[in-house]
């Protein structure tokens, strides 16, 4: 479970080899993550719990509860009340995540997250209308691995529309998932449009991964309030995708920088985003 992309490894060899791509159709498939899902829903699945803490160094002292009643309980585990802050001035953009944040900037509609993995925000949103109103915008990916905190919330106070779910696969979202195909437009992902007085109007998108068995939304269409859980991910590593407008927010630049090198920033819900 540690977060490694050692190409010689089981990920090498499912992303790299003949023999590993026929299996990895099979491990995409999402009949194998709703089974899989399934499982860690039981109790049969508790004895999983202590050696997961453990090799994750996870900290359940941090958290409402640390009894479980199956696996998903623990990962979906909710922290103590002021355990991720958020800030009060409402012009502050934050992340709605714990995660591993990357950053880029929209040009002529696409996005360009690692190597070979081009997608443009059309075919990852599956709406071309829609995508031009991010055109020059910013795209701002935060990848969840298992260790995270897989609880997200609104970064902004605003009018939420429908949730629209887009059905795919589900690949891992480890970095070499992502260069090997373009994974945040193959998996199953669900997105809604914030409309804000504060940063205009914005996508905040969930993206499903390998043996993620559910993306869990709250609320349908309405008014959403800033700080508020959205939803949870079940089992697996996950990822948040926040789409912005032209000018919407001064993000931080030296997330950009950290980007352009290939690294990826350690952040936590509630973390200014801004400049």
């Amino acid at each position: 479970m540690a977060e490694q992309a050692n190409k010689g490894g089981t990920l090498g060899f499912l992303y790299h080899t003949v023999p590993g791509r026929i299996l990895l159709k099979l491990l995409t498939a999402r009949w194998i993550s709703k089974l899989c899902g399934a499982f860690l829903n039981t109790r049969l699945s508790k004895p999983l719990i202590g050696r997961f803490v453990r090799s994750n160094h996870i900290d359940l002292s941090e958290y409402e509860s640390d009894s479980f009643r199956c696996f998903n309980d623990c990962f979906c585990r909710k922290v103590k009340e002021g355990g991720r802050p958020i800030p009060q001035d409402e012009t502050v953009l934050f992340s709605p995540c714990d995660g591993l944040l990357s950053a880029y900037r929209i040009t002529d509609d696409t996005v360009l997250p690692v190597k070979q993995s081009a997608y443009t925000i059309a075919s990852l949103l599956q709406d071309e209308t829609l995508a031009k109103r991010y055109q020059n915008g910013v795209c701002l990916v935060f990848r969840l691995c298992v260790n995270h905190y897989h609880r997200y919330c609104y970064p902004a106070t605003g009018m939420k529309g429908d949730n629209v779910f887009l059905g795919g696969r589900l690949h891992t979202v480890r970095p070499i998932a992502l260069e090997a195909c373009p994974v945040f437009v193959e998996n199953c992902r669900e997105y809604t449009v914030i409309d804000t007085e504060t940063f205009g109007q914005l996508v905040q998108m969930e993206v499903g991964a390998m043996l993620v068995g559910k993306i869990q939304n709250h609320h349908p269409a309405g008014p959403v309030t800033r700080g508020d859980e959205k939803g949870m991910f079940l089992y697996g590593g996950s990822t948040i995708i926040l789409l912005l407008e032209k000018d919407a927010a001064p993000i931080n630049e030296a997330y950009f920088t950290a980007t352009a090198n290939g690294e990826e920033t350690p952040i936590r819900m509630g973390d200014n985003l801004m400049a």
